[in-house]
């Protein structure tokens, strides 16, 4: 008889309850039960014999797969829940049925374009630090950088004894005492942009994403969310490596 049993934080991933990195954060901490009893790190489960539980909620498997575009606004933390009672941008796409989960991170004070999805594998290859899919975002920061502060930004800043990658770094407008830079990450380090800005004496007075990939903010209001393009999809999957419906080219 075939196995048909897979890793329980794989399961919750294509279960869309959260990543697979949150979902083995959710097990260490008692959260979620298998067949009644606390399920560990490392356990496995049938997805058609085994009743898992997360939070009190029975979960099941989703058959349908959604991909939307959320444009985050300042104050909300981009977690499924929250033990600190912030604001979470699952309250913003309450309307959406199926089980959907951020991919990746913008944090509290920050905004702009926010993929959601319940596709496990398509979320675990965008946020993969090998995959290298380009995020763009345009950053006020006061005072108005020098020539080669920004070249420093774009070739790579010593964070914690290591170099950030090679990024792509333009001036947009100059103000006095202030400038809109837009800036290309093709890593996924936490706080990057404002780290970066911070070891060069720059503060970030807003900073805003306003790509992901090929997929970009456009017209999307704060605070609003659409569903992304078959082509649109299609290109997120090119740019994680991935072939539209799963699996590595």
């Amino acid at each position: 008889m075939a196995d048909n049993k897979i890793r329980l934080q794989k399961f919750l991933s294509e279960a869309g309850v959260a990543s697979r990195r949150k979902a083995e954060e959710m097990i260490r901490n008692g959260a979620v039960r298998v067949n009644g009893c606390i399920a560990q790190v490392g356990d496995s489960v049938d997805p058609k014999k085994d009743t898992v539980i997360v939070k009190g909620k029975k979960v099941i498997r989703q058959s349908s797969m959604r991909y939307i575009l959320l444009n985050k606004p300042r104050g909300y933390v981009t977690t499924t829940d929250d033990d600190l009672g912030r604001k979470c941008v699952l309250e913003l796409v309450k309307d959406v049925k199926e089980r959907i989960y951020p991919v990746g991170r913008l944090d509290r004070v920050s905004e702009g374009a926010l993929i959601m999805t319940n596709d496990g594998a398509f979320a675990n290859a965008m946020m993969h630090p090998s995959k290298h899919v380009p995020k763009t975002y345009r950053v006020t920061v006061r005072p108005e950088p020098t020539s080669e502060q920004v070249d420093i930004l774009a070739t790579g800043v010593e964070i914690e004894g290591r170099m950030t990658a090679p990024a792509d770094v333009f001036i947009v407008s100059k103000e006095e005492g202030r400038a809109v830079l837009e800036i290309v990450l093709y890593e996924g380090r936490n706080r990057q942009i404002r780290r970066m800005c911070e070891a060069l004496n720059l503060e970030v007075a807003r900073l805003r994403r306003i790509a992901v990939g090929p997929v970009k903010l456009g017209m999307l209001q704060t605070g609003q969310w659409r569903d992304l393009t078959p082509q649109e999809v299609e290109s997120l999957f090119k740019a994680a490596g991935m072939r539209t419906g799963g699996g590595s080219k």
